[in-house]
């Protein structure tokens, strides 16, 4: 990457004729999301042909919650995912074997009022990247942001995505952010219709800001 500004991924993911909106936009990365009770769950709307057919350089992401090794890789086999991104309680052992099985691994967390920066540590070394939500019911897309002065003093050499209710009031706010470590803006359900269903041209909107 040679711009300071940050990688740009949208998730959440799931009908064919929105993903074709968005991946006309060229976002870095498109998130799916495989854990049963979101409502932007992805079941088996989209095909590894529809996936596969996915503008050059943009890179694929599977999203689990506390799911199994096993299932895991066979998702990315099947669809010919890049990353995954794993949003439950998994552990750095976890993370070290999907990772020695050649998948990139994006490891979240979530964050309150306050955070402990002492949990990431085990995981640098496990993680291609660290995650940061806002702590809410779901384990992600909450739609609400938290405070990320709480991210001024990261030091560990792990880069991390920003999430967590970012919308296009934020624009000037995240085309400016100063944030060591900070590699990629995590877009989701601020820039819904209804749940994984994205509004293209909001988007596209906020990708000119962001990279004008």
């Amino acid at each position: 990457m040679t711009s300071t500004i940050p990688y740009l991924k949208v998730c959440g993911m799931r009908q064919p004729e929105n993903l074709a909106a968005v991946a006309a936009l060229r976002p870095d990365f498109l998130g799916f999301i495989f854990y049963p009770k979101s409502s932007r769950y992805v079941g088996t709307q989209l095909s590894q042909k529809e996936l596969a057919a996915l503008p050059a350089g943009i890179r694929k992401v599977g999203v689990f919650v506390d799911e199994n090794t096993e299932a895991v890789l066979a998702r990315v086999a099947e669809l010919g995912l890049d990353l995954v991104q794993l949003h439950g309680h998994e552990t750095p052992a976890q993370c070290a074997t999907i990772q020695a099985a050649g998948v990139p691994v994006i490891k979240a967390f979530s964050v309150g009022e306050e955070f402990d920066f002492e949990q990431l540590k085990p995981y640098v070394g496990s993680a291609d990247y660290f995650l940061f939500d806002t702590k809410g019911a779901q384990p992600g897309g909450n739609g609400t942001a938290f405070d990320w002065n709480l991210l001024s003093s990261y030091n560990l050499p792990v880069p991390y995505f920003l999430a967590g209710g970012l919308s296009i009031e934020q624009a000037d706010t995240l085309r400016n952010l100063q944030l060591p470590g900070l590699f990629a803006l995590d877009l989701n359900s601020r820039f819904e219709t209804e749940p994984g269903v994205k509004d293209a041209e909001l988007l596209r909107q906020l990708f000119i800001e962001l990279r004008s």
